[in-house]
């Protein structure tokens, strides 16, 4: 009798394995915002070689595809132009599974390191400035702002399901669990643009920028290991390489989105010199996989911070290193935040103003992907300097608002040919041709200009669009 029982049981698991409803990932749920005006793909799973209809409420048209020898299957959807009305979209392959509240707008990945997972709740020891206010007033000031957290999750194995689950402003439990630095970038642009934004937040703290690279591309650089013995032997282990590319990137990589914001860099600091390179080759990968080659990438540069290297000033060239990675990544942008970090910060990995960074980053998608030239999105940045006497005269690009202070300038320095950097104990603009002339009372001839290339020296520099000079050095030393 048991037997028969067993066999019993079998046969309907078996049958009802067969006809299971379609099954979707995470990101493919309940409120999810979809690209508007583009050919999103959607995708999942079904039984071997079943057929999937797929109806979005906008159209009622039904789009039809097959599920591979795995079960796997994709479709690709034309979605109309961004709105707030909640659509839905069935997946049916015998029964009927229906993704409801879907909005049609604009959608970015967000993903980087603790500086873009920290949430508007902060982090212990660490607030965000104005975080549990802007949270309080999210559901009504930013009602059609949504986000998915991918989980933190590493990976030896490429995975292809993450998890979580789409977020909106309406949950205030919810809405303080949102990237600081992202939802403030939402924010912007959704109020800017008159349309719903969605973020895929893909961030995970202390990460590398190896971290977010994959095994093929490691295994071309020599100083970087990608067997699991020596990888399981990396301490801490949030620094260790491939392993959220494979638990996190892995399973978003088809989600169609308008652009990617990044910030990371701050565990890099003591290889600054492969960087650079490392983020393009970075940036090129995941363009591939995500089958959007063209994808804008704007990042942030990393927040003045005392890591303790002295004259080496590794946080200074690690932010040198992304400056110089705008030139090799087509479609990007960099922003500064020399200016975000308030002196008792020296030592908070963490800065505060979190607000402003998603701000910056929001000007540029909107003046160089958007088109809203009348948004400027870059501060002074160096563009070349002339030894007169004592005086160094350095001239800046992106001046197209003047510089808005020609008092009280700090975070010039100067070396003479001893190599040796002094501050700077004036500073004045020429207002004629908006160079600035910079002396030190210890330097007699100057032979190399820096400005705020330390780990931690905030300038106070200013564009006259509000936006901060770019630190920068002359010489390669």
């Amino acid at each position: 009798m048991k037997r028969k029982t067993s066999l019993f049981f079998l046969l309907l698991c078996t049958a009802t394995a067969l006809c299971a409803k379609v099954k979707l990932p995470s990101l493919v749920g309940d409120n999810m915002i979809l690209q508007q005006q583009a050919v999103v793909k959607l995708w999942g799973w079904a039984t071997p070689r079943s057929t999937v209809r797929v109806i979005p409420s906008w159209d009622g048209q039904t789009a039809i595809c097959h599920a591979d020898d795995t079960g796997r299957w994709t479709i690709r959807l034309a979605t109309p132009a961004a709105g707030y009305t909640p659509y839905e979209i069935t997946f049916d392959d015998g029964e009927a599974l229906t993704v409801r509240n879907v909005l049609v707008g604009e959608v970015w990945l967000a993903a980087g390191q603790s500086n873009m997972q920290m949430p508007l709740k902060g982090f212990a020891g660490c607030p965000v400035q104005d975080g549990l206010d802007d949270a309080i007033a999210a559901a009504q000031a930013d009602k059609d702002v949504r986000m998915f957290n991918v989980p933190m999750r590493q990976s030896y194995a490429p995975q292809e399901e993450c998890g979580g689950r789409w977020m909106t402003t309406q949950d205030f439990t919810d809405v303080m669990e949102f990237s600081a630095t992202a939802f403030y970038f939402a924010s912007n642009l959704s109020r800017a643009l008159h349309v719903p934004v969605g973020i895929v937040n893909c961030s995970y703290g202390g990460t590398k920028v190896e971290s977010w690279l994959p095994r093929d591309i490691l295994e071309t650089y020599p100083d970087v290991p990608v067997d699991s013995t020596s990888i399981a032997r990396i301490q801490p282990d949030y620094e260790r390489p491939m392993l959220t590319y494979n638990g996190m990137f892995r399973a978003i990589r088809h989600y169609t989105v308008k652009g990617i914001i990044w910030y990371q860099g701050c565990s890099n600091v003591s290889t600054y010199q492969t960087y650079a390179e490392r983020l393009a080759t970075m940036v090129q990968r995941w363009r591939k996989d995500m089958e959007q080659e063209q994808v804008p990438f704007y990042f942030v540069e990393i927040a003045p911070y005392d890591y303790g290297s002295g004259d080496q000033a590794n946080g200074a060239r690690l932010r040198e290193a992304q400056f110089k990675a705008q030139g090799l990544i087509p479609n990007s942008a960099m922003v500064s935040t020399n200016n975000l970090a308030e002196p008792y910060e020296r030592y908070n990995i963490h800065p505060r103003n979190k607000k402003a960074v998603g701000h910056r980053l929001s000007y540029l998608a909107l003046n160089l992907t958007y088109g809203k030239k009348q948004v400027c999105c870059f501060g002074p940045q160096y563009k070349s300097w002339t030894a007169k006497g004592n005086e160094a005269w350095v001239m800046f690009d992106h001046l197209d608002m003047g510089i808005c202070r020609n008092y009280d300038i700090r975070g010039f320095e100067l070396a003479g040919e001893d190599r040796v950097f002094h501050p700077a104990d004036s500073v004045w603009l020429h207002w004629q041709t908006n160079e600035l002339v910079v002396s030190s009372k210890q330097v007699a001839e100057p032979v190399a200009v820096r400005y705020g290339f330390r780990d931690f020296l905030p300038g106070t520099l200013i564009g006259g669009n509000d936006l901060p000079a770019v630190p920068f050095r002359t010489d390669d030393w």
